[in-house]
């Protein structure tokens, strides 16, 4: 079944936002009392919040299909952003590996100006590659992204919009702080000016505008044209608090008033503007009841204290403002569950089932039999000669290594396990030029292990390598390659070694079949080797019922 098609995915600053209520905002140097005289009476509220979060939320509001992904960390404030999302209904693709869920303290004046003071954590340490293998496949199921220059790096960002580009997705890049700020702690100029190239529609603050392009004075739609022009950007919108906002396009440029509401917080203002611009682009109105649209959600943010929507009853309150027709559809909750999170999913184990069985059905169709019967031949005419058989590989291979040489040892094939790096360190000692050594590498070109094959063919002996690239280095040294290709290796990075694990084994296995026939094991032979446990016990009632007949 197809995923869900999502109106708008974001990804950026997931907060929760502790409000606090102060007389003034205080500058450098000063001391103020809050409103109440304890510290706990005197937060006003706790509330989800953060940039993306917060117009993501909005949006909802506004009858779209949303979603968010990201990285936080696997703590109370997480499972408290997670609750909030689910209430409206956003669905989420979210890793919990970070080392804290992000924090925002906010006091907010009597006026409803504010002051925020933020604690990014988890969001600013996601990074490019995760963009791609970890959230690739949300991704796409987007018809418009937002991300944000605030909490992410901007190679983070740079990713973001690179990937949608790539998969013909527009892109909309809220800049929330001033290059001055963004600088340094979140990237370099070249980045930031290479992801203001990139984004399809822009929403720089005003402050951030007036640090972009420098001498057009103080007129947002001055600046807003100015930064189009500069870099060609479908629009750039940029609000102006109870002015309104201004929107240079490439059909028009245009100012649209503001609605005139009673300010008691002024936090998320932006970020409901900027959900209003989202269901304008999807709904295809005109850029002037876009704006007029962005400013009704926006007036209505400023009523309430907090950034993020309580509820959809907001939603009329915005549709009245507006003050026009527009059809936009009901969300409906109950039929959309909470998503899972990355690794707590049964539909992604099962998804990576599928893959491991096609895989190796895969890579069985093009095993070349031929090379494990040659390392038969091999083998036996080295143990003949008095050789011996050697294991060995580094990372995962090793543990794999082990497994095969006690699996050879159990059907008549004496094997030790050669350890790869001691192997540079002395025990190289332990191999003579009469032995054979099989080495694992799935990418064949794995420097540990290639300076011990480099070493164990100056000792003399012979090199059969298992490995799933028959062009590596390796693959080069050896005097016998089984090819065991597995180019997926499944899972959320799509790099941990799995499935190619699977082969080495499966193929490891067959070839201990193929020296349990060559040996001529017999059940006396298993049942003497098995002197304890199941399989032991098993292999000695079947030899003792051979033994019976024979006498019969």
């Amino acid at each position: 079944m197809a995923e869900e098609k999502l109106d708008v995915v974001g990804c950026g600053s997931m907060v929760v936002d502790l409000f606090y209520r102060t007389p003034r905002i205080i500058r450098a140097d000063e001391k103020i009392l809050l409103r109440a005289h304890t510290a706990s009476a005197a937060i006003e509220r706790t509330q989800v919040g953060g940039l993306t979060l917060n117009h993501l939320g909005w949006a909802r509001i506004l009858g779209l299909k949303t979603g968010i992904f990201g990285k936080m960390g696997d703590d109370r404030n997480g499972e408290f952003l997670r609750d909030g999302m689910d209430r409206l209904g956003i669905r989420h693709h979210l890793t919990f590996d970070g080392s804290a869920s992000a924090f925002a303290t906010i006091f907010v004046d009597a006026n409803g100006e504010r002051a925020i003071y933020m604690a990014r954590g988890a969001t600013g340490e996601l990074t490019p590659t995760e963009v791609r293998n970890r959230h690739g496949a949300f991704i796409r199921r987007a018809n418009l992204v937002s991300t944000e220059i605030s909490q992410l790096p901007i190679r983070t960002v740079l990713a973001i919009l690179l990937f949608a580009r790539t998969h013909s997705i527009p892109t909309v890049l809220d800049v929330d702080v001033p290059p001055s700020d963004a600088i340094g702690s979140l990237g370099t100029r070249a980045e930031l000016e290479r992801a203001l190239k990139l984004a399809t529609y822009l929403k720089p603050a005003k402050a951030a505008a007036r640090e972009i392009v420098t001498g057009n004075g103080r007129d947002p739609l001055k600046m807003a044209e100015a930064i189009r022009t500069r870099y060609g950007n479908r629009a750039v919108m940029i609000t102006d608090g109870d002015k309104g906002c201004a929107i240079a396009a490439r059909e028009t440029s245009i100012r649209v008033p503001a609605f005139k509401v009673k300010q008691i917080d002024s936090t998320g203002a932006g970020d409901a503007f900027l959900a209003g611009v989202f269901a304008g682009l999807r709904f295809g109105i005109p850029w002037d009841k876009i704006g007029r649209l962005a400013n009704a959600a926006g007036a209505v943010a400023v009523t309430r204290l907090g950034a993020f929507p309580s509820g959809f009853e907001v939603r009329e309150e915005i549709l009245d403002l507006y003050g026009e027709t527009i059809a936009l559809p009901t969300p409906h909750l109950d039929s959309e569950p909470r998503e899972a999170a990355i690794g707590d999913s049964t539909g992604e184990v099962e998804k990576f089932f599928d893959l491991a069985l096609a895989e190796l059905a895969k890579m069985r169709a093009g095993l070349n039999l031929a090379a494990i019967s040659r390392t038969v031949e091999v083998i036996r005419t080295a143990l003949g000669r008095g050789g011996r058989v050697h294991v060995t590989g580094v990372g995962k291979p090793e543990h794999v290594a082990r497994y095969a040489a006690s699996l050879f040892c159990s059907v008549g094939t004496p094997a030790t396990f050669l350890h790869a790096t001691e192997t540079l360190h002395g025990s190289l000692g332990q191999v003579n030029p009469r032995d054979i050594v099989i080495a694992i590498s799935n990418s064949g070109n794995t420097d540990e292990l290639l300076s011990t094959a480099s070493a164990i063919r100056e000792q003399g002996a012979q090199l059969i390598a298992i490995t799933g690239n028959k062009d590596s280095a390796l693959a080069q040294l050896a005097d016998l390659v089984i090819h065991v290709p597995v180019p997926n290796e499944g899972g959320g990075l799509g790099l941990v070694p799995r499935i190619s694990v699977l082969g080495e084994v499966f193929v490891l296995a067959g070839l201990s079949v193929a020296l349990e026939l060559a040996h001529g094991l017999t059940v006396e032979e298993y049942s003497r080797w098995h002197r304890a446990g199941t399989i032991g016990e098993a292999a000695r009632r079947l030899a003792k019922t051979r033994a019976s007949r024979r006498r019969a």
